[in-house]
């Protein structure tokens, strides 16, 4: 008889997300930062979870700095997780323990289910979510996962075959002198790894994911893709367009914004540099930019030029405009979060504009990333507003206009 271990009843369920995301990776080094549709894989799986109906807390377990930033920035709650079970060798299921104790600790509140959600699996729904959540919240399972339809011939090599004296390879799921048409075959079901569902007391019990009635919850093949190595992050990026619902975009009101950031190389210029004898380099402005910044910083806005190149082009260019300058920066999302606190301004309050794939980290801490145009494919995709004009042409002008009015 398989022991029950289904939720109280009474009253909406606390349901907790948790996405392990450690920092450490060996296939795609700092993969869960990688991008894919313009989006960090955890801030994917951020997203994913909070459109989830049946999800009430999203938490992200991990030991490094900057994916907890990109969790925090997303909506999740930060769970730090612990050196002994942040190695190769700690199991998922220590780690969702760890959160959920670290939770319900923080609430006071115990958790009646919960999900572990991969963020290697870029193009996990919040249908999928809710799907598993409501295996066990609402049909009486004890767990749940994601499955895929499969209808393949399963091979394997070695010395396993039925019939050692013929060698090669033989058929797992399958008799190898027998092919049955698909619709006269059982129905497979892969396991996608991308989400899991347990009722949180049987969990604690049972110390696995897997425990009394588990249920497969279907989900759309098409869709079912794990980053494990650099090839298949292409192949994430380059189905992300096909994929992806297409974000909407809007231009930014004045009330929207109280701070303007600006990138320079590709921003406030065309991205060309022209150099002298000297090795002096030049770069080519719009004036009509300048007549933007002056605006902006008349009407009250903070500004600041923020820039990857220790330059003495960017420090005199940001003297003529008469704004601050941080330049020489290796990690510009932790400059700019570090200014937000100094100046007291919400990151969702500042428009960020940017050209190129440095500016991401950027883009996903403020509440309006914009792209000049002709910026790189990830970043128009990662913006929530575009400029008709390229940088270094006035596309900073333009943006000033969206703020302060067309008359500009």
């Amino acid at each position: 008889m398989t022991e029950s271990y289904g939720t109280a009843a009474g009253g909406r369920r606390r349901v907790l997300a948790v996405i392990p995301a450690r920092g450490g990776s060996k296939g795609v080094p700092a993969k869960n930062l990688a991008t894919v549709g313009g989006e960090p894989l955890v801030v994917r799986a951020v997203r994913a979870c909070l459109g989830a109906e049946l999800v009430t807390d999203v938490a992200v377990s991990t030991d490094d700095s900057g994916i907890a930033d990109a969790a925090r920035t997303a909506g999740a709650e930060v769970v730090e997780r612990p050196g002994e079970i942040a190695g190769d060798t700690a199991t998922s299921e220590a780690a969702v323990l760890h959160a959920v104790d670290a939770c319900e600790s923080r609430s006071g509140s115990p958790v009646d289910a919960v999900l572990l959600v991969q963020c290697t699996s870029p193009f996990i729904t919040r249908e999928d979510i809710d799907a598993v959540a409501s295996a066990v919240v609402e049909g009486g399972a004890d767990s749940a996962l994601t499955v895929a339809p499969f209808h393949g011939f399963v091979w394997r090599d070695g010395a396993e075959a039925a019939s050692p004296a013929e060698g090669g390879g033989f058929g797992v799921n399958h008799d190898k002198a027998f092919r049955p048409r698909r619709q006269d075959r059982p129905q497979d079901l892969l396991e996608t790894g991308a989400a899991y569902a347990m009722d949180a007391a049987g969990f604690r019990k049972s110390g696995h994911r897997f425990f009394g009635r588990t249920e497969p919850v279907r989900t759309d093949p098409a869709r079912v893709l794990e980053v494990d190595d650099p090839h298949d992050l292409a192949r994430a990026r380059a189905l992300a367009p096909l994929l992806d619902e297409p974000r909407p975009r809007a231009l930014p009101s004045r009330a929207d914004v109280d701070a303007v950031v600006l990138d320079f190389d590709g921003t406030q210029t065309d991205d060309r540099v022209l150099i002298d004898s000297e090795g002096r380099e030049l770069v080519a402005v719009h004036r009509g930019d300048g007549l933007g910044v002056a605006a902006l910083r008349r009407d009250g806005l903070e500004l600041l030029v923020l820039s990857t190149e220790e330059n003495p082009v960017v420090a005199a260019r940001a003297r003529k405009l008469r704004i601050p300058v941080l330049h020489g920066i290796d990690r510009k999302d932790l400059a700019l979060k570090q200014w937000c606190e100094e100046k007291g301004i919400g990151p969702e309050r500042v428009l960020y504009a940017g050209n190129d794939v440095n500016d991401l980290p950027c883009f996903n801490l403020v509440g309006w990333p914009v792209a000049v145009a002709g910026a790189h494919e990830v970043v128009r995709e990662a913006a929530r507003a575009i400029t008709r004009t390229p940088g270094g042409e006035g596309a900073i002008r333009e943006i000033a206009s969206w703020l302060l009015g067309p008359s500009l």
